[in-house]
């Protein structure tokens, strides 16, 4: 954990989202006592669960730390009530998760968590009028839209959409370059026939070349160039990847749910963030993940003690 004042922090999350650094904002809005933490304290934490700022101690860290990992996965905020009770209450509303943490020295802490994930970083190729006409259009809609004439090279790897709109120029060495990134979302600007021909003069097999939207956007009849940018960012919308819900608060369930980056600390029992800011130690092979010193060293004196040590799920 890093402490950071107001000032710092504030140009700490001007420094992330110039650098399109994904990241959560954590703000404490209830504190009970005797927990350390106090209403307006708030942290910064990472994709690799570190955290910048302060929310409690190490144990509220932990599941602070496990719960902002899956909001980044999820994209979406939450209210994480933190409980030293030994069973949470399972009919959270919508938007809201009750954890147990054991190793809570008392009263109850409530976060709200919100994910800070940069805009869809889209590329267009060109300067025809339907170009500039996404140009004029992606900011409304908050997306991060950049007019140039070549790609970069390397592409971002968060690249959400590569838009070819230069009419002859350039498309072929865009189109492959897209393709080789494996972006997302690929679309050229032409006409069905020419740009079935721009394809087939690429020399790559169907199921490459299937993934390029050409004529671009969504049959919404579009005639001006304004329109067809609006199809197309409809498009874009329409093709992102969405993570999937479940559980009546319309969040995974993380109490029975283990995501990817999760772990079972076997001290305690409590899940926590498989990322590398989290306390571990390698054994029998495997990483096991803990909550806090206390459940790591008790581990770490008599591992025989405990069932076999969960590593990330």
């Amino acid at each position: 954990m890093t402490t950071v004042g107001r000032g710092s922090a504030e140009g700490r999350i001007t420094e992330l989202r110039g650098q399109r650094v994904p990241f959560v904002s954590a703000t404490v809005v209830r504190a009970e006592r005797p927990t350390s933490a106090k209403a307006g304290d708030s942290a910064i934490v990472l994709a690799d669960g570190s955290i910048e700022g302060f929310v409690g101690g190490a144990c509220a860290e932990s599941s602070v730390r496990a719960q902002a990992v899956e909001c980044l996965d999820r994209g979406s905020s939450v209210l994480l009530r933190i409980i030293p009770d030994a069973t949470p209450d399972r009919s959270d509303p919508v938007g809201q998760v009750t954890v147990a943490n054991p190793c809570l020295s008392g009263g109850t802490l409530e976060i709200f968590l919100e994910p800070i994930l940069p805009p869809v970083l889209i590329y267009t190729i060109g300067t025809s009028p339907i170009a500039l006409a996404l140009s004029r259009g992606a900011g409304a809609f908050g997306f991060d839209l950049r007019l140039l004439d070549s790609l970069p090279d390397p592409l971002p790897d968060d690249t959400a959409a590569v838009v070819v709109a230069s009419h002859g120029r350039g498309e072929e060495a865009a189109l492959t370059a897209a393709l080789d990134a494996d972006v997302s979302y690929i679309a050229l600007v032409a006409s069905r026939r020419r740009g079935a021909a721009v394809i087939e003069s690429l020399g790559m097999c169907a199921g490459v070349t299937d993934r390029i939207h050409t004529p671009a956007g969504l049959d919404i009849g579009a005639r001006t160039p304004e329109e067809v940018a609006l199809s197309i960012l409809a498009h874009v919308i329409s093709e992102r990847p969405r993570p999937t819900t479940s559980g009546e608060n319309g969040l995974d369930d993380s109490s029975t749910v283990q995501t990817q980056q999760s772990a079972t600390d076997p001290v305690c029992g409590m899940t926590v963030a498989a990322v590398a800011a989290s306390l571990q130690v390698e054994h029998n092979g495997s990483t096991v993940y803990f909550c806090g010193s206390g459940c790591q060293m008790a581990f770490t004196a008599s591992p025989d003690d405990y069932e076999s040590a969960n590593g990330a799920e």
